[in-house]
């Protein structure tokens, strides 16, 4: 079993309740198929658990495979420093199937990122934040999207909500 290195900390974009007993961890790709439908999962096991979960987003853009993938998760970080990162993540799954630069523009108006500032992020402005992100998943034994990690360690168990909240609730329990 891999562990999740480095924690969690400041610097993780972080949703729910700090002191929850369970901190799911996931490394994603804002284009990768596999991410889009463990979205559903993780919000629908977000909502069962509501309180007794936190939810750790780390980006794993796999740029050879998903072309759109880095400028998305430059989207991403853009829209974190408006307080905008959950939304821009929703989005940007909700809407897989559109994440050329056109239609990132069109999502950074709607969450008001200022041109200039998606323009910076294309040329590389979170680029540090988003390789941390991708190098603290190669330490961490990821290879594919989505991993997940559950109180720091991997997950490797089936990519639906039932079987996700029977590893969630066995952590829970030991607890």
């Amino acid at each position: 079993m891999s562990h999740l290195t480095p924690p969690v900390g400041s610097i993780d974009h972080i949703q729910g309740n700090a002191g929850a007993p369970l901190t799911l961890v996931e490394y994603g790709d804002f284009e990768c198929p596999y991410c889009g439908a463990m979205y559903g999962v993780i919000k629908t096991v977000q909502q069962i658990l509501g309180p007794k979960l936190r939810f750790v987003f780390r980006h794993f853009p796999l740029s050879e495979m998903h072309p759109h993938a880095l400028h998305a998760a430059a989207f991403a970080e853009a829209a974190a420093t408006v307080g905008k990162f959950w939304d821009a993540h929703d989005t940007l799954y909700e809407n897989q199937s559109a994440l050329s630069d056109t239609s990132l523009a069109r999502y950074a108006a709607q969450l008001g990122i200022r041109e200039r500032d998606l323009a910076g992020a294309f040329e590389g402005a979170y680029g540090d934040a988003i390789q941390k992100d991708f190098e603290s998943g190669l330490r961490s034994g990821v290879n594919g999207t989505p991993t997940l990690f559950i109180n720091g360690h991997r997950y490797d168990g089936n990519p639906d909500a039932e079987s996700l909240l029977e590893a969630l609730r066995a952590v829970l329990h030991e607890t």
